[in-house]
């Protein structure tokens, strides 16, 4: 039996807001996730979410394009799936669902610090991280029924 796989991290708008803002709290999630060789794996709605100005935004420029980083695309098939989420959870919120599609394609967690969104699309949050009155929270993508 080999090594478990390293978990994937899904980050949303709200991770790489605290990024951008230097949080001691997901730099050192991130330095976990490069000692586990795990990949960051972002929605490309989620860049779009939080992209202004790449010049005032250099933290975040030099983050998204690094190796470990891998922006994944809505093409036709995720945003089938995406619309699948939406309709059956009620929701429209396009960039929503495609964290989840992301960590069903990417076998990954997202990392979000606002579970209430989410939690309208996919249920009950999984490895909560809990940090002083701000919860990063983990969820794993429930896959069955979406298309890789």
């Amino acid at each position: 039996m080999g090594a478990a796989r390293p978990r994937n991290l899904i980050f949303d708008a709200g991770a790489l807001v605290a990024l951008e803002k230097g949080d001691q709290k997901i730099r050192a999630l991130l330095a976990l996730a490069v000692r586990h060789d795990a990949r960051i794996v972002i929605p490309a709605g989620v860049v779009a979410q939080v992209w202004r100005d790449g010049a005032r935004q250099a933290r975040l420029a030099r983050f998204l394009a690094s190796p470990s980083v891998t922006i994944d695309v809505l093409d036709s098939q995720s945003a089938r799936a995406c619309g699948i989420l939406c309709g059956k959870s009620k929701t429209s919120d396009v960039v929503e669902a495609s964290l989840l599609v992301s960590a069903a394609r990417h076998g990954g967690v997202i990392v979000t610090s606002d579970p209430k969104d989410l939690r309208r699309l996919a249920g009950k949050p999984q490895l909560p991280w809990n940090r002083d009155g701000r919860a990063w929270v983990g969820y794993e993508a429930r896959t069955r029924g979406l298309p890789r």
